[in-house]
């Protein structure tokens, strides 16, 4: 089996040869190489093969020189194909939504287990997922819940929405926040007691009615216009 190609990003030393030792000890997965901070990351990816990049990014927010948040949102533009999963102690509402509007694809707390940051990377790749701790997950749902209580919408804004409302079916919807709170296909399923076949069907489906292709963009969709 081909191991996963991971790199890196933070600017502790010790947890970046921690998390190193412990991901790749019996694991299939390839740390390629670490870094300190934005910078060095970018520095390092121009000197790589493009045969030879990480599939996944572990990235960090608060560092120095040039935070996750900025890295991100610049590698995105220049590695379009590479997942990045912030892996952070801070869970603040801002960082978590400046994360995924710079293009993260995950935001998990470094207190999670190496067993789950694995699995993370893993349903990352494999399953489209988009892996939050769950304390992450119930203060997006949190921030959505309240920010469209006050949210005042403007004439064109309702329009979109009421696109979506006409467009999406309610168990599409209900797959939609679902997504946005963190599960996989697997988890989707269970909760609303329908197969997985028939969630990755509703998912193709909301992906179709919005134009778009992954469940990243999906989410910033939904983030953006604030619709649950």
């Amino acid at each position: 089996m081909k191991k996963i190609s991971i790199a890196i990003v933070d600017d502790k030393r010790l947890l970046r040869n921690t998390l190193t030792e412990q991901i790749q000890y019996n694991q299939p997965i390839e740390v390629l190489f670490t870094a300190e901070n934005g910078i060095d990351f970018l520095q390092q990816m121009e000197k790589r093969p493009k045969n030879n990049q990480p599939l996944v990014v572990l990235m960090d927010i608060e560092m120095p020189e040039m935070d996750g948040i900025e890295t991100v949102l610049i590698a995105k533009e220049i590695y379009p194909d590479i997942q990045f999963l912030m892996l952070t102690a801070f869970s603040e509402d801002e960082k978590i939504f400046d994360a995924v509007k710079a293009g993260a694809s995950g935001y998990l707390l470094k207190d999670e287990s190496i067993a789950k940051i694995i699995s993370s990377i893993s349903e990352l790749l494999y399953e489209g997922s988009v892996p939050m701790s769950p304390i992450v997950a119930k203060r997006t749902l949190e921030m959505l819940k309240v920010s469209e209580k006050s949210f005042q919408k403007t004439e064109n804004e309702s329009e979109v929405e009421s696109d979506v409302i006409e467009y999406l079916t309610s168990r599409e919807r209900d797959i939609l926040q679902e997504i946005v709170s963190g599960l996989n296909y697997k988890e989707i399923a269970d909760k609303l007691f329908i197969s997985p076949h028939t969630v990755r069907k509703h998912i193709a489906n909301i992906y179709e009615k919005l134009h778009v292709s992954n469940k990243t963009a999906a989410i910033k969709i939904a983030l953006k216009k604030k619709w649950f």
